[in-house]
């Protein structure tokens, strides 16, 4: 079986930090492209980040400097370090896995998808 699981989400601060976990299963993540999306209600989703098979990463430019994307072959878990977290960080946090790492801010050229895990910055 197929899975992507998210964990570590939660409610936070302005300026806090938060780190998402996503546990594959099924499958390795090794040779894929793995990372992030996030939406919140009434919005698009959105790329956040990823990171490639030999660990070339990528970020969107809302994020640049504040979070930090990596994997743990051994453990076929990637993270999702989140730092200096604003109010429009909110929203549900996806994990998501494909081959390639072309283009790999468009939510549908990815077919493997967690249920995600919910993202609250606010005071």
């Amino acid at each position: 079986q197929v899975q992507l699981v998210e964990s570590g989400g939660g409610m936070v601060q302005p300026g806090g930090s938060l780190r998402l976990s996503c546990a594959a299963s099924g499958f390795t993540l090794d040779y894929l492209a793995t990372g992030w999306f996030r939406q919140a209600p009434g919005n698009e989703r959105e790329g956040v980040a990823c990171v490639g098979s030999r660990g070339t990463t990528y970020y969107a430019d809302s994020v640049k400097g504040r979070f930090t994307v990596s994997r743990d072959n051994a453990k076929n878990t990637v993270y999702l370090q989140m730092n200096s977290l604003k109010p429009e960080d909110t929203g549900v946090y996806y994990c998501v896995a494909k081959p390639g790492t072309t283009r790999w801010y468009m939510a549908g050229l990815y077919n493997y998808w967690g249920q995600g895990t919910q993202v609250t910055v606010s005071s």
